[in-house]
Parts: structure tokens; C-alpha cells; sequence
């Protein structure tokens, strides 16, 4: 049984979760995610599996935003068919920005599921 979608109001995370489902939908990978700075700048990335590199999508997302410069994260979100957000991932958000940080997941139309805390 798929999981009951969650209301989200906020326009700015409605976009996250957007450019999340565009991102996993235009590159056809395992997942999509993007996440919000500080500053209000967003960054979207997709899973990434080659022979000598993996990454996921939200770890990508983070990793764009730190190397651009980023001193914090407002929000994340990832489109995918998992039930949950790695753990893994949720570790990069707190190494990145502390405990917290609101992470939406949603599934592969890019409606909200769960609404965690890195």
C-alpha cells in the first residue's frame, strides 16, 4: 500500500520537491533530490552510479551547495522509491549544516510522503 501523501505549504519546499521529481525524471536514475541554502539558492542533483563512483542524489545535491560556496542548508528533498531517507544521506545534511535540517521525501511523482529531521 503506498504511503498517504503529506501536506506541504510552503511554496519554496513545493519547489524542491519539483526540481527533486524533474531531476530523477529528465536523467531516469534512482533518485532526484534537491536542497535549499541559507541564502535561498537551490541545487539539484541526481544519483550517480558509475564503475568507479556512487553517489546519491542528495549527497550530490549537498556536495553542489558546499562547493558553490553555501555555509548551510534550509531544506532538502528527495524523489524516490525508497521508503526512507538513508541515514547516510541524513549524516551528510548534519556534517553539512547540523541537526535538523527538514528533509521531505517524496515518491516518484514527486508527491511528499514523510517529512524528516537530519
Amino acid at each position: 500500500m503506498a504511503p498517504e501523501p503529506i501536506s506541504v505549504d510552503d511554496p519554496e519546499d513545493r519547489k524542491i520537491l519539483t526540481l527533486a521529481r524533474a531531476t530523477r525524471a529528465r536523467t531516469r536514475a534512482a533518485e532526484g533530490a534537491s536542497v535549499r541554502d541559507r541564502d535561498g539558492r537551490t541545487y539539484a542533483a541526481a544519483t550517480v552510479e558509475l564503475p568507479t563512483l556512487r553517489l546519491s542524489a542528495l549527497s550530490l545535491a549537498v556536495a553542489m551547495a558546499v562547493s558553490s560556496g553555501a555555509t548551510g542548508l534550509e531544506a532538502a528533498a528527495v524523489s524516490t522509491e525508497a521508503d526512507a531517507v538513508s541515514e547516510d544521506d541524513r549524516q551528510v545534511i548534519r556534517d553539512f549544516s547540523g541537526a535538523g535540517v527538514p528533509v521531505l521525501l517524496a515518491d516518484t511523482h514527486g508527491v511528499a510522503v514523510a517529512r524528516v529531521e537530519a
